[in-house]
């Protein structure tokens, strides 16, 4: 085997002179091309290695048309995205064979649309997962374009007809309550996140259906400004100047309730004792919150990997159906919730 200086950038002329092969040798190497024997594949391969080379994959995707990318567009950083969700994408991306960035587009920016579109034809990726919890208008030109790359939503409203994966809100907001009324609790009140997200507004729903189904009505609904416990802390505040009576709470999300435990302890309130609570989310603190947080688990796991399935079927397989795929929340109880008293029930 010939030698070569190391020092440079290494191309593939110099795996080629290393191995002593031609140019079109490696490439058919490189491109998994069946016309290579073993030898000659194993022999390009160690060379690869022991050089250090990687392939100039810009000018690869340009001749395969293929650029083993894909993109996850955001609209408005300030839409919270879980951490669990983003490392799933990312992991099940990689499984695939592909590499995965983020974009994210300030929310309904007409600045942004004419960068956005050309960024989309440009053929530097192969698909694209949209994840825009709100409405857009930007977004929802996006996904009415025939002729754009293959993608899909995330997050978006449950029964669209969009290729698309969702977990069932609004199931899972009749999990959470319909756990509060088995434990015997009558006076229930609600801190939800703004109802402008696709989710917080299926999750209200789900809790007041829920109790007018049992002939119930929410003692007082609070809307938090956002989704991070500085504003459970001050929304449930807000509940407690207003005076209401109630044994349990409902909240949007994890980090809300960890805001609104503050506020019912400064209170005076114990929780389960006095108040009982049940968040969303499961997020990966909220088993260690004081007390441990009951509430509803989104597999934010299944959800990452399987949109990047999903969407790495439309791309591969030109005949795949577009439907929405859901996926089902279950509850977790912990010990923030706990059966009301019977004589305080009575008396209710």
């Amino acid at each position: 085997m010939n030698t070569v200086n190391v020092s440079q950038k290494v191309t593939m002329l110099d795996v080629a002179k290393l191995c002593g092969v031609s140019y079109q040798t490696v490439s058919r190497v490189i491109n998994g091309s069946p016309q290579v024997s073993m030898k000659t594949r194993d022999l390009v391969l160690n060379a690869i290695k022991r050089l250090g080379y990687h392939p100039n994959q810009l000018a690869r995707s340009l001749k395969t048309r293929h650029s083993s990318i894909l993109e996850v567009i955001t609209f408005g950083v300030e839409t919270f995205i879980p951490r669990e969700l983003i490392i799933a994408m990312s992991q099940a991306a990689i499984e695939c064979g592909y590499s995965l960035i983020f974009t994210d587009i300030p929310r309904d920016d007409p600045d942004e649309e004419n960068r956005l579109f050309a960024h989309l034809n440009s053929g530097l990726c192969e698909g694209a997962i949209l994840t825009a919890p709100v409405d857009s208008k930007l977004f929802e030109k996006i996904t009415a374009d025939p002729n754009l790359l293959p993608l899909i939503q995330i997050r978006n409203q449950l029964g669209s007809t969009a290729p698309s994966v969702v977990i069932d809100q609004y199931y899972g907001s009749q999990l959470a309550t319909q756990h509060l009324l088995e434990l015997g609790h009558r006076k229930v009140a609600e801190i939800c996140a703004p109802l402008n997200y696709h989710e917080a507004f299926s999750r209200h729903t789900a809790f007041v259906d829920t109790l007018n189904a049992c002939g119930l009505s929410p003692v007082e609904c609070v809307t938090a400004a956002e989704w991070m416990p500085r504003d459970g802390y001050l929304a449930a505040n807000l509940l407690l100047d207003r005076g209401v009576n109630f044994s349990g709470l409902i909240i949007s999300n994890d980090y809300l309730a960890l805001g609104a435990i503050l506020a019912l302890n400064e209170r005076g309130l114990r929780i389960p004792d006095d108040i009982s609570i049940v968040g969303f989310d499961d997020a990966p603190e909220s088993a260690y919150y004081i007390p441990p947080l009951t509430t509803v688990r989104q597999d934010y796991d299944a959800l990452g990997t399987e949109s990047v399935h999903y969407l790495v079927e439309l791309i591969n397989k030109e005949d795949t159906t577009s439907h929405q795929r859901v996926l089902m929340p279950e509850l977790i109880v912990r010990q923030s919730t706990r059966a009301i008293n019977p004589i305080l029930l009575a008396s209710g």
